[in-house]
């Protein structure tokens, strides 16, 4: 095991890496989106050249897809450096890949598959300490015919979900972030769809330290051991039960309010991926229902906000149905409430936020590897 002083200097030295954070692209609408952003070089663009490979081809790029599929779990082991050979390991990844997203068992690179990889994503793993069940229960696929799933819901191992006890929870964003009130109603609405089929309550606290659920965003290696990767790749990240860090990508065009359908293409609606690490920070794991929130992926200029039957049943396994009964989520219009008083509490803040305050950071750091053991 890393010996405290260790995880203290790891974690130092990566605030010192980053000292000049940029500012978060939020706009107030799609038309506010300022074209150069359009032109911006996109995560997965390179993954386009690989098309139509299979097993026995050697092809510069392989290497980065099997680094991809190592991320979100589907090879488990990272050796110090991956091959340019489409070789069994990718082969048996890429057919688990197609069953988790309900595509064609090929087994190499067809259209469809190479289109869903591409898609922007959650950066939470599809399979996490080598268990997945975002396609548990689907029939094996005879003839490279479609899969049909019947696979649902699924949680995080070891099924972690916020204690009895705690069930008001309490939210605030990182300060240096400098979030507008309409930013912040964006949240409140997304937090309210879960507060709606549960139990649970969530209030915005002023104390970033103190809250329960801790929000900013971040770039590139912010000093939680996921970095983001630029526009159109993984688009944020939220820990399961109780750590509570919830980190969005600040390089993303994050789009608060208006029509997506005629925005730039690197638009992203942020209520719909709000909504989505929601559920990963209340346990929730990835679902292979496409119509579900907690699907990985998301299209960009698409605003995906309210919860499926897949969703509503996950979560109520976890914690239960609302006592008040369901109603309908807020609409976008709603007035965000105001913050209740802080608690005298203290909690351990997040990785670097898009700003020059790190003071929090190595307790963070030093919360999540105790996390990890």
């Amino acid at each position: 095991m890393k010996s405290f002083a260790m995880i203290l200097a790891l974690f130092s030295l990566s605030i010192l890496a980053h000292p000049h954070p940029i500012s978060a692209h939020i706009f107030p609408n799609a038309s506010s989106i300022p074209s150069w952003l359009n032109r911006t070089k996109y995560a997965w663009d390179q993954f386009q050249n690989l098309k139509g490979c299979r097993h026995g081809d050697h092809l510069t790029g392989l290497s980065n897809l099997k680094t991809y599929l190592n991320k979100f779990g589907y090879i488990p082991n990272s050796p110090s450096n991956f091959s340019d050979l489409f070789d069994n390991v990718l082969q048996s990844a890429l057919l688990t890949y197609q069953k988790n997203f309900n595509l064609n068992a090929t087994g190499f690179l067809d259209d469809q598959t190479l289109a869903q990889i591409q898609l922007p994503r959650c950066g939470i793993a599809d399979i996490i300490n080598g268990a997945s069940s975002m396609n548990s229960g689907s029939p094996v696929a005879h003839n490279a015919t479609r899969f049909h799933s019947v696979s649902h819901y699924s949680f995080f191992p070891g099924r972690p979900r916020w204690p009895d006890h705690r069930r008001d929870l309490t939210y605030a964003f990182a300060p240096e972030n400098g979030l507008t009130d309409e930013v912040k109603g964006v949240f409140t609405r997304a937090f309210a769809r879960w507060a709606a089929v549960t139990p649970l309550t969530f209030t915005a606290v002023e104390s970033f330290r103190a809250a329960d659920i801790r929000i900013g965003f971040y770039a590139g290696d912010h000093g939680d051991g996921e970095p983001f990767d630029g526009v159109l790749g993984t688009l944020a990240h939220a820990f399961s039960p109780p750590s509570g860090h919830f980190h969005l990508d600040g390089d993303e065009s994050w789009v608060v309010t208006g029509d997506l359908r005629s925005a730039p293409v690197t638009a992203i609606d942020l209520e719909s991926v709000a909504v989505h690490e929601i559920g990963h920070l209340l346990g929730l794991g990835h679902s292979s229902v496409e119509e579900s929130i907690m699907f990985p992926t998301i299209t960009s200029r698409t605003r995906k906000v309210d919860l499926a039957v897949d969703d509503v049943t996950g979560i109520q396994e976890l914690y239960g149905a609302n006592p008040n009964g369901n109603p309908s989520p807020p609409s976008s219009t709603t007035t965000p409430p105001s913050s209740v008083q802080e608690r005298d509490m203290s909690k351990g803040g997040a990785p670097k936020v898009l700003n020059s305050w790190w003071s929090p950071l190595v307790v963070a750091a030093v919360e999540l590897f105790l996390m990890r053991q």
